[in-house]
C-alpha cells in the first residue's frame, strides 16, 4: 500500500490530526458546558475548580489547535501527557488489560497525539500558512 498511499501521506496525517483534534473537542464540550451528554453522574459540567474542568480546558482549547496545525507539536505533547495520566489514574486501577479497564480510548489518543507531537503541525496546517518563506542564500 505505500507506494500508493505514500504519496498521500500529507493529506492522511492532515486528516489524522484535524479528526483526532476535533474528537478531543468534544470531551471538552462535555466537561466544559456539559454538552453531548455531559459528566457523570449527572450528566451536566464539571465543576470549577475540578480535574474535569482542568481536563476539559485541554482537549477543547488543546483539540482546537492541534485540529488547526497551531503549535500542535507542543500541544499534543500536552495533551498526550493529560490521556497518560488519565488511564494510570482512572483507568489502570479497574484492571490490567484497557479493554477491560475501559481506558482503550485514552491509550489511543496518548500516542496518535506523541506522535502528532513528534511530527508537528504538518503541511496544511495554521503553522505552515504562517510560517515566514525562507531567503535564499
Amino acid at each position: 500500500m505505500e507506494p500508493f498511499l505514500g504519496k498521500y501521506a500529507h493529506v492522511i496525517y492532515t486528516a489524522l490530526r484535524i479528526v483526532a483534534g476535533v474528537m478531543f473537542m468534544q470531551h471538552g464540550v462535555r466537561f466544559l458546558f456539559g454538552g453531548l451528554g455531559g459528566t457523570p453522574p449527572d450528566g451536566g459540567a464539571a465543576p470549577f475548580p475540578s480535574e474535569q474542568f482542568f481536563a476539559g480546558l485541554i482537549e477543547l482549547f488543546g483539540g482546537l489547535l492541534i485540529a488547526s496545525g497551531f503549535k500542535a507539536s507542543w500541544v499534543a505533547f500536552l495533551a498526550s501527557g493529560e490521556m497518560a495520566v488519565a488511564y494510570w489514574w482512572k483507568a489502570a486501577p479497574q484492571g490490567f488489560f484497557p479493554i477491560e479497564n475501559r481506558g482503550e480510548l485514552a491509550v489511543l489518543y496518548c500516542f496518535s497525539f506523541l506522535y502528532i507531537a513528534s511530527r508537528g503541525s504538518g503541511k496544511y496546517s495554521l503553522d505552515a500558512l504562517f510560517r515566514r518563506p525562507e531567503s535564499p542564500g
